[in-house]
C-alpha cells in the first residue's frame, strides 16, 4: 500500500471517530444524563438555595440566648417583570419608589436572566401581606431564611452577630456565595463553621405566573441542607444580666471565670447595646449610631482596653520575690507615707508600720513593693540590671500578661509589659536600673492590661499557679470537643508554696484591709484594690477578688473608669456579682441600690456651632 493510500486511511478514521465521539456524546446528553433537563428548562425550574438552620447558643444553665426567627428575602428576575401597580406593591412591603427604581436598576446590571436579592430579610407580617397578592407580581418571588434573635438582650461583645458576606470575603473564603451570612464578632465569628451549617438547593416548578407547582424530577437533584451545630456557653445569664445592670451609666468592664475550668461565666463591657440591633433590615442604620456614639458601645473594654493595673499588680511582685528569694513571710519594711531616695518619691496612705508581706498586700504599701521591686531589678546575681528586668518580665509573662491569653473570641488585646529593648531606647543600653522603672513596682508606668487578663490572674492565684485558656465554650453539637487549648493547664513560674501568703493577704484585704466593704458573710472573698492613675481624668477604679477562700468557685476582675479608689466602686460591684452567682441573693439591697443609682458617666453635651458631639469630664 503506497503512502497516499495510508495517509487516506489515517484521515478517515479521524473523521470517523469524531463523528463516532458526537453521536455518543448526543445520545449521553439527550437520553442518558437527565440533569441536562434543568438548562432545558430553565423557563420553568427554579433553584432555591436552601440555607440551612443556624446553630443555636445557650448558656450554661439551659437559656436560650440566641436562636432564628423566620425571615424572607424577596427575589427579582428582571427579565420575567411585567407591568405593575408598583404604588401598592411599594406599600405592601413598606419601601419607596426611589428603593423600587433603584434596585430593579441594580438587578438588571447584576443579570436580567438570573434571580438577585431585591429586598432583604422581609419580616414574617409583611411576608404574610405579600403572599396573597404575589401572583400578581410575575419576576418577583420569595427566598426562606432566618435571622438571629437574643431574648435575653445581654452580653453582645461576647455573642457578637452575623452580617452578608461582602467580595473580599467571598474571594477568601470560597465556601460564601453572594447573598451568605457569616458571623462578623464574638461567637458567630469564632464558631462559624460549627454554627453556619452547609446549604441546600431545590428546584422547583413555576408557572406562568412565578408561583410554586411543585417539585421537579420529585427532588430528584434536590440537596438537603445540614443544621449548623448547637452551642453550650459557659455564660450564666443570671450572672451576664446582673453585671450589665449594675454597670448601667458607667464605663468599664467586668470578667468572671470559673477558676477551676476557665470557663467565663461573665463578660461585660460597658456601655454596651441590645444585639438585637444587628439583626434585620435596620442593621445598617443602627449599626451607623453605634459607631458614631462618643461613648463607644461596640468596643469591647473588657478584652481590648488597656489599663495600668495599679496596686492589683502588687500580688504578682510579692510571688516573684518569693520565687527569687528577695523576700519571705517574715521579710519586713518600713513605710514613712511612701518611699524617698535622693530626689525619687512615691507617696503611700496612713497605715502601721513595719509590715510583712502578708500584711504589705493587706494595706497595699507602695514603699514595700518599691524596695522588693529594687531587690528584684538591681540584684547582685545578675550581671546587669538589664538582666534581672528580663528574669522579672519573663515570670510576669507567665502570668498571662503582656501576651495573648488565647481567649476563643477574635481581636484579643495582649497587653504591654515592656522589654528590655524599649527601656534601652530611652535611658540608653545599660544605663538604667530600678529606680528609673520604679513605677511598674506598684502597677504603673508603661505596664497595659485588660480586664480579661486581670481576671485569670484571679483565676490564677486561687489555682496556686496554674490557669486554663479562658473560653466561653463548654460544648459543641453532642459530641464534638473543646479544643485541646482549653482543657490544658498552663503552669506559671512561681512554685505553688508561695501562694499562700498571698491568698491569706488578700482575705486581709477584706476583713481588715482596703476593701472592707467587699465582705459578704461566709463567702471567704479574697480580694485586692487598685487605683490606676489616668492622665486624662480622674483615677480608675479596680478590684480583683475570688471565692471562696478553699475550693474557689469564682473569680473576678472589675474595671471602672474615672471613678476614683478600687475600694469605692470596683470593690463593691464585684462583691455583690460574687454574691449573686454563689447564693443566688443578695444580702446587702443598700450597697446594691447605691451601685445601681450611681452615675459615672461623662457629660455628653452638643456643640450647637458645629454639631458634633463633645465630652465633658
Amino acid at each position: 500500500m503506497n503512502s497516499n493510500n495510508i495517509q487516506r486511511l489515517v484521515i478517515s478514521a479521524i473523521f470517523v471517530s469524531i463523528a463516532f465521539i458526537y453521536i455518543v456524546r448526543l445520545f449521553f446528553v439527550q437520553v442518558v444524563d437527565e440533569s441536562y433537563k434543568l438548562s432545558a428548562n430553565n423557563n420553568v425550574v427554579r433553584q432555591i438555595i436552601d440555607y440551612p438552620v443556624r446553630g443555636l447558643i445557650y448558656d450554661r444553665t439551659g437559656k436560650l440566648l440566641v436562636y432564628n426567627e423566620a425571615a424572607y428575602d424577596v427575589m427579582v428576575i428582571p427579565n420575567q417583570l411585567q407591568e405593575m401597580d408598583t404604588t401598592e406593591f411599594c406599600s405592601l412591603i413598606n419601601i419607596s419608589k426611589d428603593y423600587f427604581n433603584k434596585n430593579i436598576r441594580k438587578a438588571k446590571r447584576y443579570s436580567s436572566k438570573r434571580p438577585s436579592i431585591f429586598l432583604k430579610q422581609l419580616s414574617s407580617k409583611d411576608f404574610a401581606s405579600l403572599q396573597e397578592k404575589l401572583h400578581k407580581y410575575k419576576g418577583f418571588y420569595v427566598q426562606p431564611r432566618t435571622v438571629r434573635k437574643y431574648p435575653y438582650k445581654i452580653a453582645p461583645h461576647a455573642l457578637g452577630y452575623i452580617g452578608e458576606v461582602n467580595d473580599k470575603i467571598i474571594n477568601k473564603l470560597p465556601y460564601y456565595k453572594s447573598g451568605d451570612y457569616i458571623g462578623i464578632s464574638g461567637i458567630e465569628q469564632s464558631y462559624e463553621q460549627h454554627l453556619r451549617g452547609k446549604r441546600g438547593l431545590k428546584y422547583v416548578l413555576v408557572d406562568v405566573f412565578g408561583r410554586e407547582k411543585g417539585r421537579f424530577e420529585e427532588g430528584k437533584y434536590d440537596t438537603l441542607a445540614v443544621p449548623g451545630q448547637n452551642l453550650i456557653s459557659s455564660i450564666d445569664a443570671k450572672l451576664q444580666s446582673y453585671g450589665e445592670a449594675l454597670f448601667q451609666n458607667k464605663l468599664g468592664g467586668v470578667v468572671a471565670i470559673e477558676p477551676g475550668t476557665g470557663e467565663i461565666l461573665a463578660m461585660v463591657s460597658s456601655p454596651g447595646y441590645d444585639p438585637n440591633l444587628m439583626v434585620g433590615r435596620s442593621r445598617n442604620f443602627n449599626y451607623g449610631n453605634l459607631i458614631s456614639d462618643g461613648l463607644k458601645p461596640m468596643f469591647n473594654r473588657a478584652m481590648q482596653a488597656n489599663y495600668p493595673p495599679g496596686s492589683t499588680f502588687k500580688t504578682i511582685n510579692a510571688l516573684i520575690a518569693q520565687q527569687e528569694g528577695v523576700a519571705h513571710e517574715g521579710t519586713y519594711y518600713g513605710c514613712n507615707m511612701g518611699f524617698h531616695m535622693r530626689g525619687l518619691s512615691i507617696g503611700c496612705h496612713s497605715h502601721s508600720t513595719p509590715l510583712n508581706l502578708q500584711q504589705s498586700i493587706q494595706h497595699s504599701c507602695n514603699a514595700y513593693y518599691c524596695r522588693v521591686f529594687r531587690s528584684l531589678i538591681d540584684n547582685n546575681k545578675y550581671a546587669n540590671s538589664e538582666e534581672g528586668y528580663a528574669t522579672w518580665k519573663n515570670h510576669v509573662n507567665s502570668f498571662g500578661l503582656g501576651i495573648k491569653i488565647g481567649v476563643d473570641l477574635p481581636h484579643e488585646l495582649g497587653g504591654l509589659v515592656p522589654s528590655t529593648t524599649f527601656y534601652d531606647k530611652i535611658y540608653g543600653k545599660n544605663r538604667w536600673k530600678a529606680s528609673s522603672i520604679l513605677s511598674l513596682s506598684i502597677g504603673q508606668g508603661e505596664l497595659g492590661v485588660t480586664p480579661l487578663q486581670l481576671a485569670n490572674l484571679s483565676a490564677i492565684i486561687a489555682n496556686n499557679g496554674f490557669y486554663y485558656a479562658p473560653h466561653f465554650i463548654k460544648g459543641i453539637g453532642e459530641e464534638e470537643h473543646l479544643p485541646e487549648k482549653y482543657i490544658k493547664k498552663n503552669y506559671t513560674t512561681i512554685q505553688r508554696q508561695y501562694y499562700n501568703v498571698v491568698k491569706e493577704g488578700m482575705r486581709d484585704v477584706v476583713t481588715k484591709g482596703t476593701a472592707r466593704n467587699a465582705e459578704v458573710k461566709d463567702l471567704n472573698i479574697c480580694g485586692k484594690t487598685g487605683t490606676a492613675e489616668n492622665p486624662h481624668g480622674k483615677d480608675h477604679s479596680l478590684f480583683i477578688a475570688f471565692a471562696p477562700l478553699e475550693n474557689p468557685k469564682i473569680a473576678i476582675a472589675v474595671m471602672v473608669e474615672n471613678s476614683g479608689y478600687g475600694t469605692t466602686w470596683a470593690a463593691p460591684i464585684a462583691s455583690l456579682m460574687i454574691e449573686q452567682y454563689l447564693n443566688d441573693s443578695i444580702s446587702r439591697p443598700w450597697v446594691e441600690e447605691h451601685i445601681m443609682n450611681g452615675n459615672l458617666l461623662p457629660i455628653i453635651e452638643a456643640d450647637p456651632e458645629s454639631n458634633p458631639i463633645s465630652l465633658k469630664e
